[in-house]
């Protein structure tokens, strides 16, 4: 069932045509179809209707081709990262476990491709947005490549995407940080809300 209202369908990022490049890289990758990486993938919305827009990149991640996901965690309010307290909207955040043929920067362009679908606007560093979708870790994969830094150089000292994360992979390692759970043992949980009355569905 469609989180959109009758009407709105062309505001649907699941409709969007996935950008050629990344048709070309899954086209390529069909002979590793058998073999596919997990990727582990961080959602923030500060926006808008926040839940709906959630559940819409999820579902877009989904309908890519070269992509399954395979688990979603509970929904977490959180306070704007590196802004003044109050300055701007909470945060609903949540962490999804996706398994791909997809290589890493065809990953990265379809998450962009998903930002853009709902608008998301880059004028400020940390500013508020309709939708973030930030590849947290991909395989094992260690990376300083400017374009996508693997794993996320940050993920480590956000308790809004370790708590959640924990919740649908609480053995899961962040490749040279060690465990979720230490991790965030370590920055605790000030300032991250678990939402249960809200919940997001892992598409069909």
């Amino acid at each position: 069932m469609s989180v959109y209202p009758q009407g709105a369908a062309q505001s649907d990022p699941t409709v969007q045509p996935v950008p050629a490049a990344v048709v070309e890289q899954v086209d390529a990758a069909d002979v590793t179809l058998s073999n596919p990486r997990r990727a582990v993938i961080a959602l923030g919305s500060n926006l808008g209707n926040r839940l709906e827009t959630l559940q819409g990149a999820i579902d877009a991640l989904e309908d890519t081709p070269g992509l399954r996901v395979k688990a979603v965690s509970p929904v977490y309010e959180t306070e704007p990262w590196g802004v003044e307290p109050g300055s701007q909207p909470a945060y609903f955040n949540a962490v999804v476990v996706v398994k791909t043929t997809l290589p890493p920067a065809s990953l990265l362009e379809r998450g962009h491709a998903i930002e853009e679908a709902f608008d998301r606007v880059r004028d400020e560093r940390w500013g508020p947005r309709t939708i973030d979708v930030d590849i947290v870790a991909y395989a094992d994969v260690v990376s300083d490549d400017p374009v996508l830094t693997l794993p996320h150089p940050r993920a480590h000292q956000r308790a809004f995407v370790l708590a959640p994360w924990h919740d649908v992979e609480p053995e899961a390692q962040l490749p040279g940080h060690g465990t979720i759970a230490e991790l965030l043992s370590g920055v605790g949980r000030d300032g991250v809300l678990p939402r249960a009355d809200l919940e997001l569905r892992l598409p069909e």
